[in-house]
């Protein structure tokens, strides 16, 4: 797996295929790990796309099952993960690039858009996270007895004071919609964007439903398209679709 070192980031990634960059993004929260693709993923894109696209994937950063670490960044969690998108696909000479991610993906495929947007052609968001207004604090909740605990033993160095901070600024300073951006920046976004939507606690269908309503450009998936096998080739046939009509 190559490294990439950014200050005092280092990230692990991966690439498969050529042609014009598909940046993919794994779910599983802030546990997000190349290994998702091909363990908890509907489809692995590195499988299904590298026949046709120079397919890049990355471990987030301190994801405790991965090899990306940095600092947390408190202040700033959201944006620190996107620093690290930005800086891997311009360290692989990568200007222009499209985005699929699962999960988590949702958030930093928005959050993408609003800084980097110029370099993105379009995007697919595949059972994207968002808040529900009757669990604003799962995700909160849901880390710090997971994800904060397994880093801690992974980073002593980190105190409960700082994890708490991270979380906090990430999911309770504005625990609404889709976390990184309004729903006013939606409706002005004129990116293509192709929503997979899912309907769990952590991927509300009613969010990914709102997403497509307002961004001017944006396309749904059959639903569901993961329930049986037999589903998903369908929903591959209008990714594949989406993503070669809006490649450059």
């Amino acid at each position: 797996m190559p490294v990439f070192e950014n200050g005092d980031v280092t990230i692990h990634y991966e690439e498969a295929g050529d042609g014009f960059p598909l940046l993919v993004i794994p779910g599983g929260g802030l546990n997000s790990t190349i290994a998702n693709l091909s363990e908890g993923a509907p489809f692995n894109p590195l499988q299904e796309f590298s026949d046709a696209y120079r397919c890049i994937t990355l471990d987030l950063r301190n994801a405790p099952a991965g090899r990306s670490h940095g600092p947390l960044e408190p202040d700033r969690p959201w944006d620190a993960y996107t620093d690290d998108h930005i800086a891997l696909m311009d360290h692989l000479g990568c200007d222009r690039f499209l985005v699929l991610g699962f999960c988590i993906g949702g958030p930093f495929i928005w959050n993408l858009i609003r800084r980097a947007g110029e370099h993105i052609p379009a995007a697919v968001l595949a059972q994207p996270s968002g808040s529900r207004p009757d669990q604003r604090d799962l995700f909160y909740e849901t880390n710090m007895k997971g994800w904060a605990r397994s880093l801690k033993a992974k980073r002593p160095d980190l105190s409960d004071t700082e994890l708490n901070a991270f979380l906090t600024k990430m999911y309770r300073t504005d625990p609404d919609f889709v976390f990184t951006v309004s729903r006013d920046f939606v409706r002005e976004c004129e990116t293509p964007v192709l929503i997979l939507p899912d309907d769990i606690p952590a991927h509300p269908y009613a969010v990914a439903m709102e997403s497509a309503h307002l961004a001017p450009n944006a396309q749904v998936s059959l639903y569901p398209w993961k329930e049986k096998p037999e589903q998903i080739p369908l929903a591959l046939r209008h990714v594949r679709m989406f993503l070669d009509a809006n490649r450059p």
